[in-house]
Formats: structure tokens, sequence, C-alpha cells
């Protein structure tokens, strides 16, 4: 499976801005997807994920009420809807996959669930 996700961009803080990875080569099927973010200097931080299904979903504290997970199956795609973006959103975002449907919200939080990732979108919020 081939992750690719939508370029991202430079938005003003308040603004929005949605993510979007498409899978290629394979389907996403079932598998359930996150979205994680790194920052220079930083390690690697979970933002939210998705159940294959769609029906469970996982949120970073800083990203709740913020930020939407969502996936469209059909076109094997999973999104990611950001608003109020802040400047501390500022960050290269990485979409990842794993063929299992269900994880838990310790499995869901953990880079090491995934298979399959991105290669990473530059997000940038304005002040």
């Amino acid at each position: 499976v081939q992750l690719v996700e939508s370029r991202g961009g430079l938005v003003q803080t308040g603004g929005s801005l949605r993510l979007s990875c498409a899978a290629s080569g394979r389907t996403l099927g079932r598998g359930a997807a996150g979205w994680f973010r790194q920052t220079p200097g930083k390690e690697r931080e979970f933002v939210a994920a998705i159940s294959g299904t769609g029906a469970t979903t996982y949120y970073a504290d800083s990203a709740k009420g913020r930020f939407t997970i969502s996936r469209d199956n059909a076109k094997n795609t999973v999104y990611l809807q950001m608003n109020s973006l802040k400047p501390e959103d500022t960050a290269v975002y990485y979409c990842a996959a794993t063929p299992i449907t269900y994880v838990n919200d310790y499995a869901a939080r953990s880079g090491s669930s995934y298979n399959y990732w991105g290669q990473g979108t530059q997000v940038t919020v304005s002040s």
C-alpha cells in the first residue's frame, strides 16, 4: 500500500485546512488509519485515528473539538479536517494505515501499530 497525502499549505491562525490521504497499490480495505505530525527536534505525535469501518475515532487532546478524521472507503481515502488552526499546529503531517480493522485507544496512538506511512505534508499556520 502506498499512501499519498495531499499538499498542505500555509494558513492563517483560525483558518481551516483539509488533508487527504489516498491509498494506491492496494486498497485500504477495512484497515484502521491515523494521522501523526512532527516538528523539527520533536518526536512524532499522534493526532487522530479512525477504525476501518469509520465507526470509531480517537483524537489527541490537542485535536479534540477542532480536527475531524473521516474516511471514504469507496475512494480509498482518509481525511483530516482541521479547523481553528493555531501556530502550534505547524508541523509535517503524516498519514498511516494498518490492515487491522480495529485498534484500541492505546494502539491507535502508537506509530508502531501502523504498517504503511505517507511521505508527509507540511502545514504551516501563521500567527
